[in-house]
């Protein structure tokens, strides 16, 4: 059976556990992100006023608005990275002929199957990005989200989110950097155990995970927060204004707009927030992941015995 699709099934799991216990923190973060105006025009200081707007309007249920379809997209964009980035890796040491893939290597082969999910889930993210930023209790489905505008409109964001691949490359090549060692550090006290039967314990994968991230982020944050305003709905207070620009929904617009109305330091409105999401989140997959993958390999190692006794049953009938 396969390795790349146990590796990529359990990165989808991990992916799915984690969006869900951290949706409500992502949907404060990411409405607090794609707000741009004048400091004394702002209608959010922190990201804890989307909190306390959803419980004083009794609107709780809908710091969960899009969780089905970000649930969707995560699963979906997990398992098709994990799966390209364990079939890219593969195909490397066979054509190279090495046992190990190096740092610069592992980069590249870390934004192939990056730009691999961007391109085909990137309608799904940016359908996320509207329910979660739309008015509490306003938020539209699925189809509904997609078709209120052109196809093209359904890959805002395209081109910053393949240059952000650069984020999950940089996070996940640490993350295996540092645990190739660990491991290797833990084989020294146990010999005779073979190397491909190791997996971290629970907590040295979420400190991994965590440090690994958390270096990714910051140096992608800007980025970040230009994507969330591009892909950002319209509010009722912005359809009222003449003067919303269509240019703020273009890279350059978006880094005008910070720019102008915020200054350096709104390149990093709520970094603080997405800091605490992403490395959690990261963590937390990375956790799971590591723990299903061992189950997930034994389950899908039996299911290819037992395909292959039926086949060879059947072939003898």
């Amino acid at each position: 059976m396969d390795a790349s699709l146990s590796e990529a099934t359990s990165g989808a799991i991990g992916a799915l556990v984690s969006t869900t216990i951290l949706y409500p923190l992502d949907t404060c973060k990411t409405k607090y992100q794609a707000e741009v105006r004048a400091h004394h025009q702002k209608k959010y200081r922190n990201v804890s006023d989307v909190l306390w707007e959803a419980i004083s309007t009794g609107q709780v249920l809908s710091l969960y608005q899009g969780l089905g379809t970000k649930n969707l997209q995560s699963f979906i964009s997990q398992f098709i990275y994990f799966y390209g980035y364990s079939l890219f890796k593969r195909l490397y040491l066979e054509k190279s002929g090495s046992k190990t893939i190096g740092t610069k290597a592992n980069l590249i082969v870390a934004a192939a199957a990056g730009a691999c999910t961007v391109i085909l889930t990137q309608p799904l993210d940016t359908a996320s990005s509207r329910m979660q930023t739309s008015e509490f209790g306003k938020s539209e489905g699925l189809w509904k989200t997609l078709s209120e505008g052109t196809w093209s409109d359904a890959f805002d964001g395209l081109g910053i989110s393949l240059l952000l691949t650069s984020n999950p490359s940089i996070q996940y090549t640490a993350f295996d950097q540092l645990k190739q060692r660990l491991l290797k550090e833990q084989l020294k006290k146990k010999a005779g155990v073979d190397s491909s039967s190791e997996v971290l314990s629970a907590f040295s994968a979420f400190v991994l995970g965590a440090v690994s991230k958390c270096i990714a982020t910051f140096v992608t944050y800007p980025a970040i927060r230009c994507k969330v305003m591009i892909q950002a709905a319209e509010s009722d207070e912005d359809n009222g204004k003449e003067g919303q620009p269509k240019s703020e929904k273009t890279v350059t617009g978006a880094l005008y707009a910070i720019w102008k109305r915020e200054g350096l330091l709104g390149f990093y409105k709520g970094i603080e927030a997405q800091i605490l999401k992403t490395v959690l989140s990261s963590a937390l997959l990375l956790m799971i992941k590591e723990k299903i993958y061992k189950t997930t390999w034994v389950l899908m190692l039996a299911l290819s015995r037992l395909l292959s006794i039926s086949h060879h049953r059947l072939k003898t009938i």
